[in-house]
């Protein structure tokens, strides 16, 4: 443990819906929703007008929608995340060189590396709200919510209390009674598994998992959990800020309005998420070995199948012919119904190697998988709420919804302040998508995509 509370958490508020908010003025103070807008979609961020009337995230978006149907159902866009993204870690990395982003919207920093000499309440005060200035004033409006202790662990768990927007500062010896009476969910590495272990076990705050034996900890949760949350209980945590976090896999997913039951449907949508999942491996510079196909069914049973070649591979033809390739080996299946279908890509390498591998091998007598000529999405087919728009007289808008054959549009931007609402024929020509890189669906060394 630190003798000085010298760990910091930062975590953006609601970072997808206030980016949304910053973007569209006429959403600012009202609730948004961001996620999978169709009814098989899962909400990915709440605003905390949303929230109000109970929406979180990972909520089927029908419930979001019965719980709160006024909301705007935004269902995201990612380029405008990661810039500010990008924004807020140049920042941190201005305090310390020792920055680790766990996701688009939090990182812990390493302030004594930062060179970060005074721990005093008032000096910490003053630079946590140095840094939430600084955030809001580079990001156009974004808060932040500022967590300060002696371990990652107390630094986040202040964080978390200081939401939204807010500064919390652990002090150095009062940790253990800090977390006395919370819920043991707030232990690192406690979720609704291990949570539920405990409570069989009558456990259910901090305080009853101190009284626990060891022995029946143990048994219930094998060596190294007990030992792990043992040391938690009494806010014991040496873990170290680490600059670099490992990327291990790469994926997207495709959740469907209705279920998919055939090879012609499924077969394109394998190809247009394997492109994706190459071009971001390529993006990062990475070689792949492992190529992996996850079907959701309709009962919710899910089906991976995944190949490993003998060598390291990052073009779209090799991953789309190996994805589709276990995408027949598993036609049995169609018939149940798919709901999801996702492309992941795992064994990385710096390196590309020999493939020795045919894909007609594995295709019968088909020796070549037809390729989209772009992955880059421009024609009305694909409008979405909340995407972005430009019409020739007009100018820059966004879509605020589609239907039978028609789309709407509100023209404001973040600087024009609220504009008006109008409303065009799907196939109009003056009309067009905003080109944005909307194949990029997440990032290597950020969290997953939202579920559509």
């Amino acid at each position: 443990m630190r003798s000085e509370a010298s760990i910091l958490h930062l975590d953006l508020d609601a970072f997808f819906a206030a980016v949304e908010q910053r973007d569209k003025p006429s959403l600012r103070g009202k609730p948004v929703v961001v996620g999978g807008v169709s009814g098989r979609g899962v909400v990915s961020t709440a605003s905390y007008e949303a929230r109000r009337f109970g929406v979180h995230s990972a909520m089927p978006t029908h419930e979001a929608r019965r719980l709160c149907p006024n909301a705007a159902f935004l269902s995201g866009r990612f380029n405008p995340y990661r810039i500010a993204s990008a924004q807020v870690m140049t920042i941190l990395k201005g305090l310390s060189p020792l920055v680790e982003p766990l996701s688009l919207d939090e990182a812990f920093v390493d302030l004594r590396a930062g060179g970060v000499t005074d721990f005093s309440a008032e000096a910490l005060t003053r630079l946590g709200e140095n840094l939430r200035h600084e955030v809001r004033e580079t990001t156009g409006g974004l808060t932040a919510s500022v967590g300060i202790g002696s371990s990652k662990f107390m630094a986040k768990l202040a964080s978390e209390e200081a939401k939204p927007d807010g500064l919390k500062i652990i002090e150095v010896g009062t940790e253990a009674d800090h977390i006395l009476f919370l819920n043991v969910r707030a232990i690192p590495g406690v979720g609704p598994a291990t949570a539920e272990r405990l409570q069989r076990l009558g456990i259910k705050t901090v305080a009853e998992l101190r009284e626990a034996t060891p022995n029946e900890l143990r048994r219930e949760l094998g060596n190294l959990t007990a030992e792990w949350l043992t040391a938690l209980a009494y806010a014991h945590d040496d873990r170290g800020v680490s600059a670099s976090r490992e990327v291990k896999s790469i994926s997207t997913e495709d959740t469907f309005d209705k279920d998919l039951r055939t090879l012609e449907e499924l077969e394109p949508v394998t190809i247009r998420d394997a492109i994706m999942v190459a071009k971001r491996l390529r993006k990062a510079r990475f070689f792949a070995r492992t190529i992996t196909l996850k079907l959701k069914m309709a009962d919710f049973t899910i089906h991976t199948r995944s190949r490993t070649l003998l060598g390291a591979v990052d073009s779209d033809e090799t991953i789309a012919g190996v994805a589709v390739s276990l995408l027949h080996e598993q036609h049995h299946l169609l018939a149940n119904g798919i709901r999801l279908l996702g492309v992941g890509v795992s064994g990385f390498t710096t390196q590309a190697q020999e493939a020795l591998f045919e894909i007609s091998a594995a295709r019968g007598d088909e020796s070549r998988i037809e390729l989209p000529q772009a992955t880059v999405r421009h024609s009305y087919q694909g409008y979405r709420p909340g995407d972005d728009v430009t019409h020739d007289l007009y100018g820059p808008g966004w879509v605020w919804g589609t239907g039978r054959g028609l789309v709407t549009v509100r023209f404001e931007t973040a600087e024009t302040g609220p504009g008006p609402v109008r409303t065009f024929a799907l196939d109009d020509s003056e009309l067009r998508s905003t080109p944005v890189q909307m194949a990029e669906k997440g990032d290597p060394s950020g969290p997953g995509w939202l579920e559509e």
